[in-house]
């Protein structure tokens, strides 16, 4: 039995997300839960509400037990960038480059069985 669950539109570039969560992939939930409260990222405080709500879904439509659930893993994916076009960064030389607003989209999946 497998229960996912997934952030869209996550204002964070995927890059800063990816560091907390190869942290906590494989492992107990109630393990990687107090894993993350000690991370001092602002990624790990949504990392916790997403795999909440994977552990809520697992419990409430599969039945399963919530300790005995694994991460079975936590994909980031790259989402859509915003592109300021009016608002740019001043660089070298008298150059400007223009802001970029990334995101990212999250995909925590748990399970039952370690495999």
């Amino acid at each position: 039995m497998e229960a996912i669950s997934i952030i869209k539109h996550l204002r964070m570039p995927a890059r800063k997300v990816r560091v907390v969560a190869k942290a906590v992939e494989k492992r107990k939930v109630a393990d990687a839960m107090d894993r993350l409260r000690f991370i001092p990222k602002n990624a790990s405080q949504h990392l916790i509400k997403a795999i909440k709500s994977a552990v809520a879904n697992a419990t409430k439509n599969y039945g399963a037990d919530a300790d005995a659930l694994f991460i079975k893993g936590i994909r980031v994916d790259h989402g859509p960038t915003l592109k300021y076009a009016r608002r740019f960064m001043p660089r070298a030389m008298g150059r400007a480059a223009k802001i970029n607003k990334r995101s990212c989209h999250v995909e925590v999946t748990v399970t039952d069985n370690k495999k």
